[in-house]
């Protein structure tokens, strides 16, 4: 090879014989052995006369067939064994063919030229991270979407299915998080880019197929199947993929969506039966209490909304009591039922002795359902009772603010005024910090309490009756004394 190149070079630049000199190169790629005729300077040198002589399609042809013979570009990822049989030299010369190649079409080539050079770069780069790490499926993404924004269908079909291959190793559901991202991105090109809808359900199909339901599942899956098919007008098959679901992951999102679409189909019938075995699956889900009653009042069943909300409250664990409760008050009020509103009212505090409950009961009793403001002061007054006998006084403070408020918009003068003498002084004090294990002091800190006009009443009367019962003693001690002195003078 190097004797081609040298009498090349001669005939080019001495001899001034340009056909001479292309025979030569030609001569050399033919005549050599193949180990020789592969080498890289030789393409490259060849490559090069032809650019001088203006000839770039040649070159660019010469250029191509190297990168495609030598295994370049997005090919340059090779076994071990390929590259055991490949000196330094030799490595280093093709590295420098292919940048002599890219440097020609940035000088020569059109635009689709050039960047068709820097996509089979960026390929490369991503098959040899993928090499080196198969489930980067972040990698997978970016190769994706580069074919997604340059390549054909079937470059992007195939990423895909290759990405999709790789299947997490250990059956956790932190490791196929992003994995599942995989198949849906996969679906949503073929539906989207493509139009295939037939192909995009079966993507799905075959993502559902390979998750291992019994350890753990994904809610979006199913729904995106299952929506796919309502998009298709296929509606049966929306219906068994979400019943499916249900049976295989049983997650809240699955219910709610499934439900969803058949209220948007004004099925309640069905939407009913989802309800009932939404409860039965999660009879705590105070939500789905709330939303089975919505959809019953929404039709005009008033006793069913009714008998929904006793059912819910009578359960013995809830995650939010508070939300049904207020949902349960809040229905019998737009109902017109003031009794009825006042005695869950009365049930409420029978379980709970919340503050803000007595405030929303007074509120209520103030309004055109209930009994009127003199019903809502009594209410806060046995609120504020309460709350003092358990010392609660922050809450009691709360209450005090929300009664003077209804005082200003609805009371008078007095009402006003007979809260604010209610109303406590806040006083900064000192208390030692302690360590809860080790009963350490970690040092003093500052805090606010608060004072009660009657507190402190009460605290004088307590005080005078000490005061009395210690001034009841000294008497009783001193006329004993005295009937000591009295016996000892008659015995005298």
């Amino acid at each position: 090879a190097k004797s081609f190149l040298k009498l090349g070079k001669w005939a080019e630049h001495e001899a001034k014989d340009i056909f001479l000199a292309r025979k030569v190169y030609e001569s050399a790629l033919v005549e050599l052995e193949p180990e020789e005729a592969r080498q890289a300077r030789v393409f490259k040198q060849f490559a090069a006369f032809e650019e001088r002589q203006g000839e770039y399609q040649r070159a660019r042809v010469i250029y191509k067939h190297a990168i495609k013979l030598l295994n370049l570009g997005e090919r340059q990822v090779h076994l071990q064994g390929e590259d055991d049989d490949i000196t330094d030299n030799e490595r280093y010369r093709r590295d420098e063919l292919y940048k002599a190649y890219v440097a020609f079409e940035k000088k020569h080539g059109e635009k689709d030229g050039i960047e068709n050079v820097i996509l089979t770069k960026q390929r490369a780069e991503y098959k040899k991270r993928l090499a080196e790490d198969t489930f980067d499926y972040d990698a997978w993404f970016e190769y994706a979407k580069l074919e997604e924004d340059h390549g054909d269908s079937n470059a992007v079909r195939e990423v895909y299915e290759q990405a999709v291959s790789n299947i997490p190793p250990a059956q956790e559901k932190q490791y196929w998080k992003r994995y599942i991202y995989l198949w849906i991105y996969y679906a949503i090109y073929e539906e989207l880019e493509m139009t295939d809808l037939d192909r995009a359900s079966k993507i799905y199909d075959a993502c559902i197929a390979i998750i291992p339901h019994t350890k753990f599942s994904f809610a979006k899956i199913w729904i995106f199947a299952a929506k796919l098919h309502v998009r298709r007008k296929d509606l049966t098959a929306a219906r068994k993929v979400l019943g499916r679901a249900i049976g295989l992951c049983g997650k809240e999102k699955i219910f709610t969506e499934y439900i969803s679409l058949e209220l948007t189909l004004g099925e309640v019938d069905r939407c009913r039966a989802l309800y009932n075995n939404y409860l039965k699956a999660m009879p705590h889900n105070c939500k789905a209490w709330a939303k089975y009653a919505d959809l019953e009042r929404s039709v005009g069943e008033t006793e069913r909304c009714r008998a929904l909300y006793e059912l819910a409250v009578s359960q013995e664990a809830l995650d939010m009591p508070e939300f049904l409760w207020k949902g349960y008050i809040d229905f019998e009020i737009e109902e017109g039922e003031g009794d009825k509103a006042r005695a869950l009212y009365e049930r409420l505090l029978e379980r709970t002795g919340h503050v803000k409950v007595w405030i929303s009961f007074a509120q209520f009793e103030g309004t055109e359902f209930g009994r009127g403001v003199k019903e809502a002061r009594t209410i806060f007054d046995r609120a504020y009772n309460r709350l003092k006998e358990e010392g609660l006084k922050e809450e009691r403070v709360l209450l005090l603010d929300a009664w003077r408020v209804f005082e200003k918009t609805k009371g008078d003068v007095a009402g006003v005024s007979a809260v604010e003498r209610k109303m406590p002084r806040r006083i900064k004090k000192k208390r030692m910090q302690k360590d809860q294990e080790t009963g350490a002091e970690l040092g003093w800190e500052e805090y606010f309490d608060y004072h009660f006009p009657d507190d402190q009443s009460d605290a004088s009367n307590n005080l005078k009756i000490l005061e009395m019962a210690a001034k009841w003693k000294q008497a009783q001690a001193a006329a004993a004394d005295d009937d000591d002195d009295d016996s000892d003078s008659d015995s005298d």
